[in-house]
């Protein structure tokens, strides 16, 4: 994988009108003085926010909302001379200060610091600007300016996206306790009310936990903030668990050890009053496990919104062909009620819609054919089957677990040429993060795979490999449409929700999958017979956690398998260096959380199911009309309104503002 910056804002950005008048001070370091007005924090270094505004404008509904970012800029008497890095301009890069935008806070600090400062300045200017307007704004008060808080969380909802603005708590407290002088219980019960958290991932490794020393240095207050939010959450959990210090210990927002933390978490449970996840599966493994002795504690705060994906991209504008096909049916108005999809269930024997949506998929995988020869010079069959696995790279993914397939069903050609196979195109795509070693050699061995597979006449076009570069939204819209089975497959228990598999879903892919994130609702929509589901489950995963996972064990059993880590540990797809992939393979043997040799076989297996279905494209077509009649669910439409009435109290409206002209 080769990385280089996204200059996004290179030719400027028509969408977007700056707002200089709303420019916001954000101050960071500095020290902190505690006297008899209260705690004073000073001596700061301040970074200029300059917001931002793009429309965005709703489906035909004359409501146009706002989206607000925010650029960093170096204040006008910032001095050069006191910056290390002044050869390449502190702010701007080689740009220079006069364009700060474009450096932003980047050049500020390396790694983990600058991520920091990033996730800091955000959140500070966006409440600085949230009080500002509530300040302002004349609803139920006659005062020239509010100084009231009591109507904020009524009129107010931060939902935490993550742990990455969990710094919006101690910052609203320091703003209400520091500035508005208010006594620490009434600003605490604001704050709770205000904000909700969305827990993303159960990968411990994922949630943030920052060092102790960095939070002292670069928000002295905010770290005296937390200590304080934390010792008086540790007297309630002491109250009602008297004795139990373990838990104490658990529960804590400052995680002990070579160095001190700060769990960003525990944090965000604390100071909310909504904790979701994203799936029904991962809502119920953070009470379970991940979040526990928090449930426990406070069982009322824990709910599910289960992830959603907005249908005016992901099927009128990236699939016009099939939103029509759709349309010629059922009316329109599926559009922004998807739920209306349940409706083509009666159409699941028409022999017309039958042949309309097969055609739709033909079309689709036979633009997407020419877009990849003229972008890669490689020619894929189009009447083969587009198998697509396009997501992050992440061993949790088990992009090996597809590898190993493929180097199976390349196995079975070379082994008997002659047998029946259905030919199918092989589609991995994804980004890995920068300093994720393992991912990267994810992203090497597919290329390798796809050196000797595509270039071996025995094969022919029955097997093809290819890795998708540069996955993004844009490759998206063009891949997902063409694809006929969309590849789900992390250990059951790792993924959150995933959105990609709704996406596939409701352009006509079907899915192969284990019962992890929203597959398990996608299954219960649709009938867990119009996917083909397999592998371990969330309960198989814990007992062989139990008895201790062994790789060895099924590397003995299976042949197939054995030869195809075989061929990795020889070099067979890597002859120009022997041992490219010994770390990928030693990984799979000694230490692989994820459990790939597990769900090998079952997952093999599930494959030829695939491939004899596909060889009924009526029976599979039909299946694919049962999936897309079942997706309704999965609009993020259902989804901000679950999020609306269920956690910021508010009741969406289905009410077309008239157009001006009206």
């Amino acid at each position: 994988q080769v990385e280089e910056a996204d200059d996004w804002l290179r030719y400027g950005n028509p969408w977007e009108k700056a707002r200089p008048e709303y420019t916001i001070p954000v101050r960071f370091y500095g020290r902190v003085e505690h006297g008899p007005g209260g705690a004073r924090w000073l001596d700061t270094q301040v970074v200029l926010a300059v917001p931002y505004d793009t429309p965005v404008p709703g489906y035909r509904n004359n409501t146009v909302n706002t989206l607000r970012l925010w650029s960093a800029r170096a204040p006008n008497d910032f001095n050069l001379k006191d910056c290390e890095l002044k050869q390449e301009g502190f702010w701007g890069g080689s740009l220079g200060v006069s364009q700060g935008r474009y450096g932003g806070l980047s050049k500020f600090f390396e790694g983990k610091e600058l991520r920091l400062k990033q996730e800091y300045f955000v959140v500070a200017a966006t409440l600085h600007d949230i009080i500002r307007r509530f300040k302002s704004a004349k609803f139920g008060s006659r005062d020239p300016v509010r100084t009231a808080f009591d109507t904020f969380p009524d009129k107010v909802a931060i939902q935490l996206n993550d742990t990455h603005p969990s710094l919006a708590i101690p910052e609203l407290m320091r703003i209400l306790v520091d500035e508005e002088r208010l006594g620490w219980d009434e600003a605490w019960n604001i704050t709770v009310r205000t904000c909700a958290y969305t827990n993303h991932t159960v990968l411990p490794e994922a949630l943030e936990r920052w060092p102790i020393h960095l939070l002292e240095s670069l928000l002295p207050r905010h770290l005296q903030l937390i200590y304080e939010i934390n010792q008086r959450f540790l007297d309630r959990v002491y109250a009602s668990f008297p004795g139990d210090h373990d838990r104490l210990r658990r529960m804590s927002l400052v995680e002990e050890g070579a160095v001190k933390r700060i769990n960003m978490a525990h944090l965000c449970i604390v100071g909310s009053h909504a904790v979701n996840g994203v799936a029904a599966i991962h809502s119920q493994i953070l009470k379970d496990s991940v979040f526990k002795d928090f449930y426990q504690l406070e069982p009322q705060k824990f709910q599910n919104k289960t992830n959603g994906i907005t249908p005016r991209r992901w099927l009128v504008l990236c699939n016009p062909g099939l939103a029509e096909v759709i349309a010629q049916r059922i009316g329109e108005d599926f559009v922004s009620d998807l739920d209306q999809l349940q409706r083509l269930r009666d159409f699941v024997d028409d022999e017309s819609f039958i042949r309309d949506v097969a055609k739709v998929k033909q079309e689709n995988k036979v633009k997407f054919a020419a877009y990849l020869e003229k972008m890669s010079g490689v020619r894929v069959n189009p009447a083969s089957l587009f198998d697509v696995q396009v997501k992050r790279i992440h061993e949790y993914k088990r992009q090996l677990l597809n590898c190993l397939h493929i180097i199976t069903l390349y196995n079975r050609i070379k082994k008997d040429p002659g047998k029946p196979f259905v030919p199918r195109t092989i589609m991995i795509g994804g980004k890995a993060a920068p300093g994720y070693h393992m991912a990267k050699m994810i992203i090497r061995l597919v290329t390798a795979i796809g050196d000797v597979v595509n270039q071996d006449p025995a094969v022919g076009d029955r097997l093809r490999v290819l890795f998708l570069e540069n996955y993004r939204v844009s490759l998206a819209e063009k891949v997902i449409p063409a694809a006929d089975l969309s590849e789900q497959i992390s250990t059951a228990g790792t993924e959150a929700s995933g959105t990609g598999n709704m996406k596939f879903m409701l352009n006509g892919a079907l899915t192969i999958g284990t019962m992890d994130g929203a597959n398990v609702e996608m299954a219960e929509e649709a009938g867990e017979e119009n996917l083909f589901i397999f592998g371990m489950r969330v309960p198989d995963v814990e007992a062989l956690d139990r008895q201790g996972y062994r790789a060895q064990e099924f590397y003995d059993r299976l042949p197939e398998l054995r030869q195809a880590v075989d061929q990795l540990s020889s070099g067979f797809f890597s002859p120009r260096q022997p041992d490219l992939f010994r770390d990928i393979v030693n990984m799979l043997m000694n230490h692989d959380r994820f459990k790939v040799f597990a769900d090998y076989e079952a997952y093999v297996k599930c494959q030829e199911k695939v491939s004899a279905l596909y060889k009924n494209p009526r029976e599979w077509t039909r299946t694919v009309i049962r999936n897309i009649a079942a997706s309704g669910k999965f609009s993020s439409d259902r989804t901000i309104a679950q999020y609306a009435r269920e956690i910021w109290g508010c009741e969406p409206s289905r009410q077309r503002i008239p157009a001006p002209d009206e």
